[in-house]
């Protein structure tokens, strides 16, 4: 597989950090667990990589996160470019993988190959994501061929939600298991550097780990995959609009945001703020000179 790593950046006064490339996560199997986050803008991305998280995706996601739509369906190409700008920007360590939107893949593997291009060369990833498998695997297959690095997603596939009846748990009995296995082999033999696992059994997803020679990363798929990943705003509590089982609080942003707000608006009405502090001196000469002028008439 052909694999091109982002160049090297780092800001102002600080060391360069390697980025991590799809060898990386590769290499990872076995060896260590991988830390995946998804971000959508510049501040958010820049403190997750300053974490030194393995991958920051770009999901799709972004749709219900930060558009408040109902699902991930209508996000387009040009908005996953224009967040993907936005995250590449500020990231110099973690690779930065892209979610392909709903139908800029499954009509051709030439669709794929344009947009995911976009992705690339727009949006300056370094990998791209699709789910599914089955028809979709000459599109994998094509993506890298071109020396384009892709991350397998199985499971439970949002985009195919309306088609699943709703975020369920997938693979839940035998021969649904089976397939699944089958399919993550098949993206493993079609190039696949890794494959997300989401809301699957976790005895399932055991299997599966142990079955492939590539990292998994779950999501709501148990402890056994190689490695794991969350939607930002879910872990930092920072909306209450959907939060799957799987999802762990690491914090509860969203009280403290109200809280800080409300604080604001207290003390705007109050007069506290803006105090003394958060205003800006004039020389007294200067101010003594104003008031020799008089108040200006506006006229010559």
């Amino acid at each position: 597989m052909s694999v091109h790593p982002a160049p090297e950046r780092s800001a102002p006064g600080k060391q360069a950090r390697r980025p991590v490339g799809t060898l990386d996560v590769r290499a990872a199997k076995g060896a260590r667990r991988i830390a995946m986050l998804t971000a959508y803008d510049a501040p958010t991305a820049a403190l997750v990589d300053g974490c030194d998280i393995d991958i920051i995706l770009v999901g799709d996601s972004l749709g219900m996160v930060m558009l408040g739509r109902n699902d991930t369906l209508s996000v387009t190409m040009d908005e996953m470019v224009h967040h993907c700008r936005a995250v590449t920007g500020s990231v110099t360590r973690a690779l930065v993988v892209a979610d392909m939107p709903f139908l800029s893949y499954e009509t051709s593997p030439a669709d794929a190959l344009r947009n995911a291009g976009r992705l690339f060369r727009e949006g300056g990833v370094r990998a791209v994501k699709l789910e599914g498998a089955g028809p979709y695997l000459p599109q994998v297959r094509a993506l890298v061929d071109a020396g384009i690095p892709v991350m397998g997603h199985i499971g439970l596939t949002p985009q195919r939600v309306a088609q699943l009846g709703g975020f369920k748990v997938q693979g839940k009995t035998a021969d649904a298991a089976r397939r699944l296995l089958d399919d993550a082999l098949a993206l493993e033999q079609a190039g696949c550097f890794s494959i997300v696992l989401e809301c699957v059994p976790s005895p399932v997803a055991a299997r599966i780990t142990a079955a492939l020679t590539i990292p998994t990363i779950g999501i709501g798929a148990g402890p056994d995959c190689d490695g794991q990943v969350l939607v930002l705003h879910d872990m930092l509590g920072l909306q209450d609009r959907m939060v799957p089982r799987f999802v762990k609080r690491y914090a509860n942003l969203a009280g403290q945001v109200t809280d800080a707000v409300t604080a604001y608006k207290q003390e705007v009405e109050s007069g506290a703020f803006p105090g003394p502090e958060h205003g800006f001196a004039m020389p007294d000469e200067e101010l003594r000179q104003l008031g020799r002028d008089g108040t200006s008439s506006g006229k010559e």
